[in-house]
């Protein structure tokens, strides 16, 4: 995040007068600073085929060198904020140059899909061009044709153009099975703190609330049923956490949070 930031520093045109800006939402930041990329394009610095030659203004981009804020060679894109959530097995970030004089980030912080990230776990020796394909087609695009037919012959893909996704059928060792189950645990502690959360805005909630809320963000291999079941043992642990209590029973039963956790 903060490398996102001091990009967004470094690059910002500053003739336009306009703000940074950072927008939280639900499993995601957003980042925007006016300007174009100044010296290249954003695919140059995520493969790691271009270092910059120039910046828009050298003067604040060699002080927050000098304070270690950004990375002298530029490659704080790739090695800092794709590998690092490449690392954490999530999403990889997106650039979004479609408004024209603006650069937009997205950086993900919730699991997409658990084929990818079980991917990166079982094949920690994966080349970098492999991984980014992988990305593309958790997210519903092609890389090219090239990459698809390397990776299917290795058994990373599954199904036909252009319909692609990665493959199910991934063999984990024990020592990344382990590793999995903890960023899973992780994403429950996400799901828990988003509960939280509502409770404090609202008051008091209902698990058909708590469904709601987490409507689309939990894996698309869970069932409807087992979706419900996911929730009612999330609320269940921050109860035993002591965040939480109940009153009533079943799905009529209200959730509020506790004296201690309200403060």
């Amino acid at each position: 995040m903060l490398e996102a930031l001091h990009n967004c520093i470094a690059h910002q045109d500053y003739t336009r007068c306009e703000r940074v800006l950072v927008i939280e939402r639900v499993g995601e930041l957003e980042f925007q600073n006016a300007g174009e990329f100044f010296d290249g394009t954003p695919d140059d610095y995520i493969r790691g085929t271009r270092s910059p030659r120039r910046y828009r203004n050298r003067c604040l981009a060699e002080a927050m060198v000098t304070l270690r804020m950004i990375d002298t060679m530029g490659f704080g894109i790739r090695e800092v904020m794709w590998k690092g959530q490449a690392n954490r097995y999530l999403p990889l970030p997106d650039y979004d140059l479609s408004e024209p004089g603006h650069v937009t980030l997205r950086l993900s912080g919730r699991f997409m899909d658990e084929n990818y990230s079980r991917a990166l776990l079982t094949h920690a020796d994966l080349p970098w061009s492999d991984v980014l394909a992988l990305d593309t087609i958790q997210k519903g695009r092609l890389p090219d044709d090239t990459l698809v037919q390397d990776l299917r012959r290795r058994g990373l893909v599954e199904g036909r153009k252009p319909k692609l996704h990665v493959a199910a059928d991934i063999a984990a060792a024990t020592d990344t099975e382990a590793e999995y189950i903890r960023h899973r645990a992780f994403d429950d502690r996400y799901f828990c703190d988003l509960m939280l959360d509502y409770l404090k805005t609202f008051k008091k909630g209902k698990r058909e609330d708590f469904e709601r809320l987490l409507s689309g963000k939990l894996s698309d291999l869970l069932s409807e049923k087992q979706k419900s079941r996911k929730v009612n043992n999330l609320l269940q642990r921050l109860r035993r956490e002591g965040k939480v209590s109940t009153q009533g029973r079943t799905l009529g039963a209200v959730w509020r949070l506790t004296t201690i956790d309200s403060d």
